[in-house]
């Protein structure tokens, strides 16, 4: 039996693939009506609620329970809410593996979420799982390709069996830092690249965006220890790539509601999601600081989600910056 911690839109889409391809989950959701919807009705009441969960998902609000009996562990809530679920999960056996499928960075302490079960489980074997996944797509059984990194080559060899499928092609990859940075990072480029979008700045624009993105991500993702090749990959460019032009990307559409005037909270309670990237971007601001890497792109959203800078001045700012050669990166 595998659990999910986390019934949110991403961990119900790996729920619905895994009972398809894997047989019986254990789904723990902290809101009581997801699992009352998901236990009478097979439908979550507010993720993904027009898509039917398959009868072998058994939904439970004690997280306790969820992971009681399981021989895989998957923790798929927000990063803002990841070391204290994690700490009611109580013990597990360290043949147990754990694999962490948020994309954000501890909000306190600026960890990656595979260092946070770490500390949690420290004799635990652990992977993480990211790349370019829209939650519905997983969900309605769409070609999806991503990535499961750990540093035990048998064990992300097992995990590419056992989670992945013929329509959820999943890549090993030694790299867990440069895996899980561009998972993270890659979300606040697209609250970047919703603003573009949102001030009609044209395609050119977004182009030079998220280009000028990726060359952000991999000076902070190699000043933490990844190898720059795994930023060219799938938990790179790939969701960087998605993240920034879909349709179903929140963080994109929090980025073109900032140009409306709304605000971050009013996004939020009207989606019930979180737009991980507003978590994300402190964190990234404070590695950079550490690491004397230079973020402009991270700076300026920041500036218009604390600081009120507006879209058109942030804009502004980055046309501004002097001139250099682009193999500075």
């Amino acid at each position: 039996m595998i659990a999910i911690v986390g019934g949110g839109s991403w961990g119900t889409a790996l729920a619905i693939h895994l009972a398809r391809s894997a047989g019986a989950v254990r789904l723990w959701a902290r809101e009581p009506e997801v699992v009352e919807g998901i236990r009478t009705r097979r439908r979550s009441p507010w993720y993904l609620p027009d898509l039917e969960i398959p009868s072998g998902v058994d939904a439970t609000t004690e997280v306790a329970e969820a992971v009681r009996g399981a021989s895989l562990v998957v923790v798929a809530v927000p990063s803002e809410f990841f070391a204290a679920t994690l700490k009611s999960v109580g013990p597990l056996s360290d043949a147990v593996p754990i694999v962490t499928a948020t994309k954000g960075f501890d909000p306190e302490r600026h960890l990656r979420m595979s260092e946070v079960v770490g500390e949690q489980f420290p004799h635990a074997r652990v992977a993480a799982l990211s790349g370019p996944t829209f939650a519905r797509e997983v969900a309605l059984g769409r070609p999806t390709a991503a990535v499961i990194a750990s540093r035990d080559d048998a064990l992300a060899g097992e995990l590419q069996k056992r989670l992945g499928a013929r329509e959820f092609r999943l890549y090993a990859n030694r790299d867990v830092v440069g895996v899980e940075a561009g998972g993270a990072l890659k979300n606040v480029m697209a609250i970047a690249t919703g603003l573009v979008d949102g001030l009609g700045l044209g395609e050119n624009a977004r182009a030079a965006l998220i280009t000028r993105g990726l060359a952000e991500m991999t000076r902070l993702a190699v000043a933490l220890g990844a190898m720059p090749a795994t930023l060219a990959g799938l938990a790179g460019l790939g969701d960087l790539v998605l993240t920034c032009t879909g349709s179903l990307s929140r963080n994109r559409q929090l980025g073109i509601a900032l140009t409306k005037g709304e605000t971050v909270a009013a996004v939020e309670d009207r989606t019930r999601m979180v737009a991980e990237g507003v978590r994300t971007v402190t964190s990234a601001l404070a590695l950079a600081r550490r690491h004397g890497v230079s973020m402009p792109i991270c700076q300026e959203v920041g500036a218009v989600l604390f600081d009120g800078k507006a879209p058109t001045d942030a804009l502004a700012s980055l046309l501004e910056r002097p001139l250099r050669r682009e193999e500075e990166r």
